[in-house]
């Protein structure tokens, strides 16, 4: 497949659906689909309408492109993210990413559930990411360079913008929101870690790990977008807190922490 090719078949149907100039990306995260309630819906597209996009099929992902307004800014927001473990490659997995900087975003904003490594935290944190560690199995830049996109050797110094992590974390303190700030490592799933995979993910320097994430800012990376990610830890992979879980208890813990991520997404994307 010629990849700028497909970028721009997508690129331009949607132009010809909507006519929203986003300058803010949103990807959502499991059972944390209700900041798109916050949107002045403008246009809906069914991922299934849009060329060369990839479907979800994960329940919780309801897969489809919103545009609109959020915070004073013109937005497009992702309900329902690709994940690898659904048998996507890489490049499918963060095609939506390419095809947002088509449509002009500047920025991206990204969140997901996750599991809490760092024996400081409990169920229903959440965690401003301000790194992460990639333990999937493929890298979504493997493969011909487009100097169109980014360079051959992106710079990661900086994946998280320390900027918009400081504003946050301020936007939080006013909101007397309790936030923590480390590290998401990301893995392929779908099984949850075992105590062992806990302890190693725990060792090697994460606070979080989660299925989603890495490669979408990987991709934004290259791309020069400055990125803001947020997690809510659904469950904890410390030893002696370690049950069993199930995706209804993501979601449900998700679902119950998500006004205050929104209250935070909101107001910082109002603010940049």
């Amino acid at each position: 497949m010629d990849i700028l090719k497909a970028f721009k078949e997508s690129y331009e149907y949607i132009q010809s659906q909507t006519k929203v100039k986003p300058t803010v990306g949103i990807i959502l995260g499991t059972g944390l689909g209700g900041l798109v309630d916050e949107i002045n819906v403008i246009d809906e597209i069914p991922y299934e309408d849009i060329p060369n996009f990839p479907v979800s099929t994960v329940q919780s992902h309801s897969g489809k492109l919103i545009f609109g307004e959020l915070g004073g800014k013109q937005v497009v927001a992702m309900q329902g993210r690709f994940h690898f473990y659904e048998g996507y490659t890489m490049k499918e997995v963060t095609f939506p990413v390419r095809v947002m900087k088509f449509l002009g975003i500047e920025r991206l904003f990204v969140s997901n559930a996750s599991g809490g490594v760092n024996p400081d935290y409990e169920i229903g944190e959440i965690m401003i990411l301000d790194d992460h560690i990639d333990l999937f199995p493929a890298h979504p830049l493997i493969g011909k360079n487009y100097d169109d996109l980014g360079p051959r050797f992106p710079d990661m110094s900086q994946p998280y913008d320390r900027k918009m992590i400081e504003l946050a974390k301020t936007i939080a303190k006013e909101n007397n929101i309790r936030v923590a700030q480390g590290t998401y490592a990301g893995l392929t799933g779908p099984t949850l870690e075992t105590p062992a995979e806990y302890s190693y993910v725990r060792i090697i320097g994460a606070d979080t790990v989660g299925m989603s994430t890495v490669p979408e800012v990987i991709v934004a990376r290259h791309m020069s977008i400055p990125c803001f990610a947020i997690s809510i830890i659904t469950d904890l992979g410390v030893p002696g807190k370690i049950q069993e879980i199930s995706v209804e208890d993501v979601i449900a813990v998700a679902n119950k922490q998500e006004p205050k991520m929104t209250i935070i997404m909101k107001e910082l994307i109002a603010r940049v």
